[in-house]
């Protein structure tokens, strides 16, 4: 796979709009007018090339077979259009009002890009604050990220930080309480959310760390019926936020 590449049809619509100049759109010949909306957008953006190639030479760009028929090539990594930045934790909250309210999710262990793209994709979808990853033994964000997530993790605030539990204590300090996702805890539909809220989602395999669970204000759980102990992560994800939006609409 080349580098700054991007594939998956909604992800490159959405990089479309922010590739920068020297970005080439490779199409596949053998796709003929399916692709004619992303070529449309290319011509638009005015900044990116528009290159047909065969699906052979575009199997090899892509380092696989699973394109869709389309590959955007970045010179440099893409500026959203939107709001949307890695920061710091200290950076978010230093631009917070101190009346503004926030949701933050803290994410602990998700080692699958697939989970962390879709995951993106219902923090958008829920306007999420900002979205707090580990920058060890942790799914980071790159092209398949990118694809999962239908570009939604362009729009997303990130912060990537050393010690996730150093800043839940920072949180905390900043008026958030911490809710951490866990079999066990109090039902999702019990809970009272307050507008400043932090989730912490660990992995399907562990769970949140012994000691993040312990720094966490309150242990919520979504109350399930099946035969299976947990949902997937992602699909928790986007449970736990809908719930937490409703409260704070």
């Amino acid at each position: 796979m080349m580098s700054n590449t991007i594939i998956g049809y909604h992800a490159i619509e959405e990089g479309l709009k922010n590739a920068p100049g020297g970005s080439i759109l490779y199409i596949a010949r053998e796709m003929g007018s399916k692709t004619e909306v992303l070529e449309n957008l290319a011509r638009m953006n005015r900044k990116t090339v528009v290159r047909k190639i065969g699906k052979p030479e575009l199997d090899r760009l892509a380092g696989n077979s699973d394109h869709r028929g389309a590959l955007l090539v970045l010179p440099s990594k893409p500026q959203s259009s939107s709001t949307a930045r890695r920061m710091t934790v200290c950076e978010f909250c230093s631009a917070l009002n101190e009346d503004d309210g926030a949701l933050v999710l803290i994410l602990d262990g998700i080692t699958d890009p697939h989970n962390l793209g879709a995951i993106l994709r219902s923090a958008d979808q829920f306007s999420v604050s900002l979205v707090i990853t580990p920058s060890r033994r942790s799914a980071q964000s790159n092209q398949t990220v990118i694809k999962i997530s239908s570009g939604a993790a362009h729009y997303v605030n990130q912060a990537v930080v050393t010690n996730l539990n150093r800043e839940i204590e920072y949180l905390q300090s900043q008026g958030f309480w911490v809710y951490g996702a866990a079999i066990g805890g109090e039902s999702l539909h019990a809970t009272i959310f307050p507008k400043r809220t932090a989730l912490v989602l660990g992995s399907e395999g562990r769970g949140i760390s012994k000691l993040t669970e312990k720094l966490c204000d309150h242990i919520v759980a979504i109350p399930t019926t099946g035969n299976i102990d947990s949902l997937n992560v992602s699909v928790a994800a986007g449970i736990f936020l809908y719930e937490i939006r409703r409260q704070q609409a």
